[in-house]
């Protein structure tokens, strides 16, 4: 199957305009076993309640019967089981999550649409893309606006975009290279699901329930037609000055060298994304003076230091690097900062009772893993913060493990010796 998949990708780059007619007979039996094998069965189960556990048990009969039913069509996707989980400004985030034999199936579609897409995207788009991430997205940003002539930024920002994705423009844009009608009415299906919220069913009349295993490609092949491929074919043409395009999922920076262009283009953006059923969040876009004049310019003109902007939970600065050049410097934006150290807080708090190795050895990985997202070039001060903190809540809550003082400060160190504390580290250059 792996070779039949590669076949595709390589159609897709030798042609680019190919069209396909044949992609469904790929979803057979073999491949949504590999699915199944492929899932991971810690996540948590949809309306059904069925476990990967429980569906392997009988697996052989029970993707017969799901090949079955797909080849006769009478194949239907479960609502998705909507659940929430809290944002860094307090709101809370829906999630859907797919019934166990539907991510078998979401998994499957998701491999075939991959192969066809996955070569035409753009090199600037990085999110949910093989070999790509959100530091490269930085790193690529970063170099642009420090080593081309950028004056002017756009940092915009789409009102719900996941639920808002129109289901008619979705499947026009598939239908440009998929012309597989039971292909087309599968990737229907699961945007017409819906979703159980609290145990009221509601229909899909538009957008993808973030959170299945098929949404972030679709999003992604959304947002190819409706930003990417619009801002090379129309945007770079026209504009006389420097421009770039940076864009992870739906979060995306634009930089102009000239204002008046920055300005059509956040016009036309507007515009742009009333058409595909999408709306800018006004309290979150804007366009702002940033780059290598910014400083001098305000500081002619009597203004404050050169504004910030926010892009993937950092804070982004005009600065000078150790030589005196001009470089662009991230910080771990304020409100990720204060959500990852609530976060922090309240796990500590509940390991009251745990025993300290296990403790110590979770609160490390998790260190790590903030080391790892946040440790970038030019924020070390922020990860010392962090470590700083979180050492503090550590006493804290190792203090009030029983009545009595457990740990003077001395004491508490002692016990660092034993069990240390994960220590900041920079993984990734921004500018190497």
């Amino acid at each position: 199957m792996k070779t039949k998949l590669e076949r595709i990708a390589e159609i897709s780059v030798k042609k680019p305009k190919e069209v396909f007619t044949s992609l469904y007979h790929l979803i057979d039996e073999g491949m949504l076993v590999q699915c199944h094998k492929e899932l991971d069965g810690k996540k948590a189960t949809g309306i059904d309640r069925v476990s990967k556990e429980e569906y392997g048990k009988g697996l052989e009969s029970n993707i017969k019967d799901l090949v079955d039913r797909l080849k006769n069509k009478s194949y239907r996707p479960l609502p998705s089981l909507r659940v929430y989980i809290p944002k860094g400004n307090g709101k809370m985030r829906p999630l859907g999550i797919a019934a166990y034999e539907d991510k078998i199936v979401q998994l499957a579609l998701k491999k075939v649409l991959e192969a066809i897409y996955e070569p035409k995207f753009l090199g600037n788009m990085y999110g949910f893309r093989p070999g790509r991430g959100c530091h490269d997205a930085m790193k690529s940003m970063c170099r642009k606006i420090v080593f081309q002539k950028i004056n002017y930024i756009v940092d915009a920002d789409i009102r719900g975009f996941y639920d808002h994705i129109s289901h008619e423009w979705m499947i026009r844009f598939l239908e440009v290279h998929i012309k597989v009608r039971n292909v087309l009415k599968l990737v229907k299906r699961y945007l017409k699901a819906g979703v159980m919220d609290q145990g009221e069913y509601k229909p899909g009349e538009e957008g993808t329930a973030q959170g299945n295993i098929i949404s972030p490609l679709l999003a992604n092949i959304y947002m190819h037609y409706v930003l990417m491929l619009w801002f090379k074919a129309v945007t770079e043409k026209k504009t006389k000055g420097e421009c770039f395009l940076v864009a992870y999922a739906d979060d995306f920076i634009a930089g102009f060298q000239h204002k008046w262009e920055a300005e059509e283009y956040y016009r036309e953006l507007q515009e742009r994304m009333k058409k595909f059923g999408l709306e800018l969040e006004s309290s979150k876009s804007r366009l702002l003076e940033f780059g290598r004049y910014a400083e001098e310019r305000r500081k002619a003109r009597g203004e404050r230091k050169p504004e910030t902007f926010d892009f993937l939970g950092f804070t982004f600065y005009c600065g000078k690097s150790r030589e005196g050049k001009f470089c662009v410097i991230p910080k771990t934006s304020r409100k990720k900062f204060k959500q990852k150290v609530r976060s922090m807080k309240e796990w500590l708090m509940n390991q009251m009772t745990s025993p300290l190795k296990d403790t110590m050895g979770m609160l490390n990985r998790k260190l790590t893993g903030h080391y790892r997202y946040y440790g970038v070039t030019h924020n070390g001060e922020m990860l010392v913060k962090f470590h700083f903190i979180v050492t503090n809540l550590l006493f804290k809550m190792m203090n009030r493990r029983s009545q009595k003082r457990s740990y003077t400060w001395e004491g508490f160190r002692m016990m660092l010796k034993h069990y240390p504390m994960a220590k900041p580290k920079i993984y990734y250059s921004l500018y190497t």
